[in-house]
Parts: C-alpha cells; sequence; structure tokens
C-alpha cells in the first residue's frame, strides 16, 4: 500500500524542485504543471525551495503528493499559509479525483465541503 504524506511543517524542504522530484521518484513535469496550477512561475522553478515563502513550500508538498500515485493520502493542515485561489483549486482537485484523504484541518468550511465523515478532536 502507498501512503502519501503532506506534513504540516515545512522546514526539511530544500534544493532545487528538480532534484526534489528526482528524489522523491515523482514524474518532474506532472509536479511543475500542479506547481502551475497553484500559481507558481516559471521563474518561482529556479528559486531553491528553503528560499521560498511558506505558501510556496506547502504548495511544493501538496504538488508532490498530488503527483504520486496513492492508495491513501495524508495531509496535515493542507491549508496553512495558502492563499484563496489555491485552496479553491485544491478544493476542486480533491472534488475531480476523489481521492482516498485523511485529513486534520481546522478550517470548517474546507472539511465540510469535502470530507465524507468528520471526527471532531475537543480539548
Amino acid at each position: 500500500m502507498k501512503i502519501s504524506y503532506v506534513s504540516q511543517s515545512t522546514e526539511d524542504l530544500k534544493g532545487n524542485l528538480k532534484t526534489f522530484a528526482r528524489d522523491n521518484k515523482i514524474d518532474e513535469s506532472i509536479f511543475k504543471a500542479m506547481l502551475v496550477k497553484m500559481g507558481l512561475s516559471q521563474s518561482d522553478f529556479d528559486t531553491n525551495i528553503q528560499d521560498m515563502s511558506e505558501g510556496q513550500k506547502k504548495k511544493v508538498l501538496i504538488a508532490k503528493s498530488i503527483s504520486e500515485q496513492a492508495n491513501i493520502y495524508i495531509w496535515d493542515e493542507p491549508l496553512n499559509y495558502i492563499d484563496i485561489l489555491t485552496r479553491i483549486q485544491i478544493e476542486d482537485t480533491i472534488l475531480n479525483y476523489k481521492p482516498t484523504l485523511i485529513f486534520v484541518e481546522h478550517d470548517e468550511t474546507f472539511t465540510q465541503k469535502l470530507a465524507t465523515k468528520i471526527i471532531k478532536l475537543e480539548r
């Protein structure tokens, strides 16, 4: 079983996008196409990941996950640092593709729109 994971943290990201795609064994053209759909420009492709904004880094993690062929996707706080247009594109992708996805998210609107089952954790 293949699991694709998006971490809440982006601190371990480094290198350029080409190396990142190769190291993670994902198709670079699909990966970069997903990044373009999420608002990264061609000029951003030459930026080292560690020099990107937190929002751009989160997009790298989500694009990586979407580019992977997996049985289950687990995303921890996928909307951290994500702008509204990217959020809509992520929602549309999930609704169209309908992957098996487990996610932790505080955004109730996103959760209500996408979840088929919700488990609320109370303090």
